[in-house]
């Protein structure tokens, strides 16, 4: 086997696919990684950064360059956007740093992934290869060839499928069929921090939750602008990704809500459509020397905002199998697998979960949760989040 067949093929560019090359580098792995645009980019704007996500970004190099790009916001905070009062915050100030040795952070996806890319043209480890498809795999002896849309195949020791929601590679190796429609309909938007009124230019994770509706806002880019994401539970029957669309169509699902939730909404310019998505976990996601990571693993809904992070810890947690287990490629893959499943499989679960409870109730429902979340202090905020956010992607902690 030449050096070319050593190489570890990750089929899929984005932040998943991106971190698992630097991960394997740490490793002194190499790694060819395939993107299917035309170009190494990232769509979609804001992204929020839990101290799990900057854990990894430490083991994977980039906690500097991480850090640098990040706004450091003050609170998650939450609001009842029927009555316009907050009905909870979590402070993320000195006591939650100390307490998970990482900040709370937001940043836009664009700036993530400009770290991520520059330390992977930097990696005498890792090669990049746009344009190119990866659309199913086969076993070519003790390795595998990934076959490319178009035809053509390019060998590599083992096949690493970080191709997100509608991963080609999934489909070969689980065979679950498409993804689970939310009936959710997200809409996004970015606009300049001065559009913002001044009353509502909060230094803070803002979410605002309604009767089968939630808005979130903070800021990005060195407070240059304002991220906005609203969602309305619409019972959206089929998947659509970044449609653009109308003020006035995104403004029918939060006609019943506070005026002063309501105005965000008239603020936001260039609406584009998600239907959201997500999966049922399952047990395994490996196939000898072929394996998933990110949104092709367990994709999940954006109610825990750790969509991002979970694929970050699955690209510690790889690098770390695959440097325990002495070249036998096959072997660390299942150890990520069983590492890996309870925890993701948690997140999946609890993020739908949160969405109905937390996000989208109404009447009594919602009535209950205001009343349990006032009551909580931050230390008891912090020792319901602990199991998630002291993870790393190496402890896969649930304590």
């Amino acid at each position: 086997m030449n050096d070319r067949d050593n190489r570890i093929l990750i089929a899929g560019g984005g932040i998943g696919g991106l971190a698992a090359a630097l991960g394997l580098a740490r490793a002194g792995v190499a790694s060819h990684v395939m993107e299917r645009s035309a170009g190494f980019g990232e769509i979609g704007a804001g992204i929020q950064i839990a101290p799990n996500a900057f854990h990894a970004f430490d083991y994977l190099g980039i906690g500097e360059a991480a850090r640098a790009r990040a706004v450091y916001i003050d609170k998650l905070r939450l609001m009842d956007a029927m009555s316009g009062e907050e009905i909870t915050h979590i402070p993320l100030g000195e006591d939650f740093r100390r307490r998970f040795a990482n900040p709370y952070a937001v940043v836009h996806r664009g700036d993530l992934y400009a770290a991520l890319i520059r330390a992977c043209e930097d990696s005498p480890h890792v090669t990049l290869q746009a344009n190119t498809e990866v659309i199913g795999y086969e076993r070519a002896g003790d390795g595998v060839r990934a076959l490319l849309k178009g035809g053509g195949t390019v060998s590599g020791s083992a096949l690493i499928g970080a191709d997100g929601l509608w991963s080609k590679i999934r489909a070969q190796l689980a065979d679950d069929g498409p993804p689970r429609v939310s009936g959710h309909t997200t809409y996004r938007s970015v606009i300049p921090v001065e559009d913002m009124p001044e009353e509502l230019r909060w230094n803070a994770a803002a979410l605002w939750a309604g009767p089968r509706c939630h808005i979130v806002h903070y800021p990005l880019s060195g407070w240059k602008l304002f991220n906005l994401v609203v969602t309305y539970h619409n019972d959206a029957p089929e998947p659509v990704a970044g449609k653009p669309v109308t003020a006035e169509e995104v403004a029918r699902g939060f006609e019943h809500i506070h005026p002063r939730a309501r105005r965000i909404i008239g603020i936001g310019r260039n609406w584009k459509l998600w239907v959201l998505c997500d999966r049922d976990p399952i047990l395994n996601w490996t196939d000898g020397p072929v394996t998933l990571l990110g949104d092709a693993a367990h994709p999940m809904l954006q109610y825990f905002a750790q969509g991002a992070c979970m694929a970050l810890e699955d690209a510690v947690c790889l690098s770390d199998c695959i440097a325990r287990t002495d070249g036998d490629i096959a072997a660390a893959f299942r150890a990520y697998n069983a590492r890996r499943i309870d925890r993701t499989a948690r997140v999946q679960l609890q993020s739908r979960a949160i969405g109905d409870h937390i996000y989208h109730p109404a009447g009594a429902h919602a009535h209950l949760r205001n009343g349990i979340l006032s009551a909580m202090s931050a230390e008891d905020h912090y020792r319901n989040l602990h199991w998630l956010y002291a993870g790393n992607g190496l402890n896969n902690s649930f304590a």
